[in-house]
């Protein structure tokens, strides 16, 4: 693995891992790094560590809500990331998208993808869950819904997100975004920073 290889825990289902994912070319262009997105399913990476999500975990601290959303409009506005809308279907469900993601091949037909649905979870508000809503989302990206979406139900995909989940939490992982650059990890999407001064 290059030294400049970004090994991207990601979900669909986390917003922070949507604005990491928008912010991302900024580090990449500075920065010649490669990001390599491994798709792993957040709820499974939960259960594995007994975590929860922010939403979750923080309903009961006065004032911890409000303040993680106003992180979320800092970090969009100083990322110009002007498409984000809240999804009003949240807590989102990711699962048969992550399972599609990992259907893809490698390289155009992946980035397509991924670009696509997460523009239908986090810019466009869908009910990305539905399957003829992700079906609908993917043949205007020009993708093979059809094919994709069976080769989604298969058992060797289904085994792809899982393995790819408990690889993650033997990494480290308690949530999404998570990053490795080799053995370092970084949690979150305030730590594209210290990812950019350890590339540098």
């Amino acid at each position: 693995m290059s030294a400049k290889t970004i090994d991207f825990i990601f979900d669909f289902a986390s917003l922070n891992a949507y604005l990491a994912e928008r912010a991302l070319p900024e580090l990449v262009g500075r920065t010649g790094a490669t990001v390599n997105v491994i798709p792993c399913l957040l709820g499974g990476i939960f259960k594995a560590t007994g975590n929860q999500a922010p939403f979750q975990a923080f309903a009961g601290i006065k004032g911890k809500i409000d303040y993680e959303m106003l992180e979320i409009r800092r970090f969009v506005a100083a990322h110009g990331i002007t498409d984000f809308q809240m999804n009003p279907h949240f807590p989102v469900n990711s699962l048969l998208a992550m399972r599609g993601l990992c259907a893809c091949a490698p390289g155009d037909e992946f980035d397509r993808y991924l670009d696509a649905v997460l523009a239908g979870f986090w810019e466009r508000g869908l009910l990305m869950s539905d399957p003829a809503v992700l079906s609908s989302v993917l043949a205007e990206a020009g993708l093979d819904a059809e094919r994709l979406l069976t080769l989604a139900q298969t058992d060797a995909v289904k085994a792809k997100l899982a393995d790819n989940t408990a690889a993650a939490v033997d990494r480290g992982a308690f949530g999404a975004p998570t990053f490795f650059v080799g053995d370092e990890m970084f949690f979150g999407k305030e730590r594209l920073g210290q990812i950019e001064m350890l590339l540098t």
